[in-house]
């Protein structure tokens, strides 16, 4: 497989973008993925989950083999996966965890989650969506008698709130007008809304990997199907929205793949080279 193309770094989305709907990552783009690195071409997993939720996949794409790169968190988090150097850490004010806490209190069904090390850490284990994020994570839950003591005594990059779709849409408004300039608030599922340090996004991240590692924009293209992967489609020098994406998000996007369950980072690799 010979890259003909200008671009040396390649920065994919997981959920929606990589993982097919069943979890699961197909033989063809792994095989696609790693003849792309034996060509010297990098590969970063850019995504918002943790950076160990990220681990079981950067072994399948031999990322640490070929030294390539993980950045998770949306990029508040950045590591070198052949050698696990940290590159870059932004954490949250520790001063907005006793509020995300209090949000919480109260309301039927509201928890607070986040992740320390190789664990989601909760103060309950019995909620199908904290242990949602630990399946599609593969971390253990731990569970703590004080969030916000544990939360706060190690820097964490995101915390977030999980509950009912009906309920959150509310709080995630009431939440981003009070923490204006001190940290990011979004939804990144229906029943999770994310909590991040202030100025977080994928290109943002990815801006501070190309500095780390030499390249420009122009050399890298990026792989996305949600909202928070707009900010790195139109970053990138090349941007390709999949086509299980909403339109608002093929819009953005330069190009538009097949969808995750057709393999369409695979095909547009393989018909790039062509």
């Amino acid at each position: 497989m010979k890259m003909t193309h200008p671009y040396n770094l390649i920065a994919i989305d997981l959920d929606g973008t990589l993982v097919r709907s069943d979890q699961s990552i197909s033989p063809r783009t792994i095989d696609t993925l790693t003849q792309v690195q034996e060509k010297g071409v990098k590969v970063a997993i850019a995504s918002g989950r943790p950076t160990f939720g990220t681990a079981h996949v950067a072994d399948a794409l031999h990322l640490e083999n070929f030294g390539g790169y993980v950045m998770s968190y949306n990029g508040g988090e950045i590591y070198n996966w052949g050698t696990k150097e940290r590159l870059h850490a932004q954490t949250l004010d520790r001063d907005v965890i006793p509020y995300i806490y209090n949000m919480c209190k109260g309301r039927n069904g509201m928890h607070a989650m986040t992740y320390i090390g190789r664990e989601v850490v909760s103060e309950v284990t019995d909620n199908a969506y904290i242990q949602y994020s630990s399946m599609r994570n593969r971390m253990p839950i731990r569970q703590v008698s004080d969030f916000v003591a544990t939360a706060q005594s190690t820097g964490i990059v995101k915390c977030i709130i999980v509950g009912e779709p009906t309920i959150l849409p509310a709080i995630e408004k009431e939440m981003q007008e009070a923490l204006k300039g001190k940290a990011g608030v979004f939804r990144s599922e229906p029943f999770f809304l994310e909590i991040v340090p202030e100025g977080i996004d994928k290109a943002k991240g990815l801006e501070i990997l190309l500095q780390k590692i030499g390249m420009r924009k122009e050399e890298l293209i990026a792989f996305g199907d949600g909202y928070n992967d707009i900010p790195m489609l139109q970053f990138a020098g090349l941007g390709v929205a999949m086509g299980n994406s909403t339109e608002e998000i093929k819009k953005a996007a330069d190009k538009v793949a097949r969808s995750n369950d057709d393999d369409g980072v695979a095909v547009f690799l393989e018909e790039l080279k062509n």
